[in-house]
């Protein structure tokens, strides 16, 4: 109490009791009851306050005025202690008719998941590679060099090899690797199987890239590989197009642009006219600038290809006089990413059960 403030009466003070036990009363939950509790027997409550203000009173009134605010406070107490029973009771009562579980129905104790979207696109590509008359092929994923490398053209000195592209395994010296691509699974099944050869390769691969909206370390591809007498590009661009329809539907439009990769040769990249904006028409119609999927450009990347490099095939054994062959690679991730409208990669690799849920019909 300020100096200027006098004592309060023994009126006031039961006027303030009879104040917090209609309070108490009315509280009809554990939160009310804590802000009773605050204003009513807190710091700056008036019982509190009055109780600080007897050490300023005279010597010989002091006795008095404690037992009436002491026997004050113990009544407000006591109300407040019996109610906090009450309403835990009560809260217990309702919250147990609430929670009430039916023993006897029938419960499915296995959490249901879903199939992730990979996977189901994994299958769905499989199946039509099967569909043309081609097998499927699989190989390890910790694999030696002269298979992911050696095998399949790469130099020495390759850029690929070097440890920021590939992980390699200790000891160092092991000469062996995590598969950056599938493409070591066509070496091996043309030692092991021979020719002729049609060939799809699902599967996991490993490269050291960081995990961004649109790369990750580990990512899934599928490579083709056919190995016969006669095959030309026109073989190649005649797949890739009923493989596009197949996964895309429609009728896409598809172009190969000249590049380079070690094994083979002449080589292309693949691009599917964007299906996203106005590009979609044809090649005589504009894409619209601001298009997330084709960046404005019309077309989107989907892989590498071309035909099989000579080299690679008398590494295998097979005569390139002989026969010839044509080998693609393309990222599942990205056909599920344009396929889908999956914005992020971080949605496809996390593991949250509410995206994969979202793939759980297929049509």
């Amino acid at each position: 109490m300020s100096p200027t403030q006098e004592f309060p009466s023994e009126q006031e003070i039961r006027a303030a009791v009879d104040a917090a036990l209609a309070a108490i009363g009315q509280a009809s939950s554990s939160a009310e009851l804590k802000q009773v509790r605050i204003d009513h027997v807190g710091d700056n409550a008036p019982l509190s306050i009055a109780n600080r203000g007897i050490r300023d009173l005279p010597k010989e009134q002091k006795a008095a005025a404690g037992k009436l605010i002491g026997g004050s406070k113990g009544q407000v107490q006591k109300a407040l202690a019996e109610r906090q029973q009450q309403i835990a009771a009560e809260e217990l009562e309702q919250a147990l008719r609430s929670e009430t579980v039916d023993v006897t129905t029938w419960q499915d104790r296995l959490p249901r998941g879903a199939r992730h979207p990979l996977s189901t696109l994994g299958d769905r590509i499989s199946d039509f590679f099967v569909g043309m008359g081609w097998e499927i092929a699989e190989g390890p994923e910790l694999e030696a060099e002269w298979f992911n490398f050696d095998a399949l053209n790469f130099d020495e000195d390759h850029p690929a090899r070097q440890m920021q592209d590939t992980f390699y395994v200790a000891p160092e010296g092991s000469g062996q690797v995590l598969r950056t691509h599938t493409s070591p699974v066509q070496a091996r099944t043309l030692l092991e199987r021979g020719v002729p050869l049609y060939i799809a390769c699902p599967g996991r691969v490993f490269r050291t890239d960081e995990l961004d909206a649109t790369h990750a370390p580990v990512f899934t591809q599928v490579e083709g590989l056919a190995i016969d007498k006669g095959l030309t590009m026109a073989h190649l661009e005649g797949t890739l197009n009923e493989f596009s329809r197949a996964v895309f539907g429609g009728e896409p439009i598809t172009r190969l642009r000249p590049s380079y990769f070690p094994f083979t040769e002449p080589s292309a990249e693949i691009d599917f006219r964007c299906f996203s904006c106005d590009a979609r028409a044809g090649i005589d119609h504009d894409a619209d600038p601001a298009c997330r999927v084709c960046g404005g450009t019309g077309w989107i990347e989907m892989g590498g290809c071309g035909m099989v490099n000579p080299a690679v095939l008398r590494a295998c054994g097979v005569d390139p006089e002989e026969y010839q062959g044509f080998a693609f690679g393309l990222g599942i991730e990205r056909i599920l990413m344009l396929r889908s409208a999956v914005p992020d990669m971080h949605d496809i690799v996390e593991g949250d059960i509410r995206f994969s849920q979202h793939f759980g019909t297929e049509i």
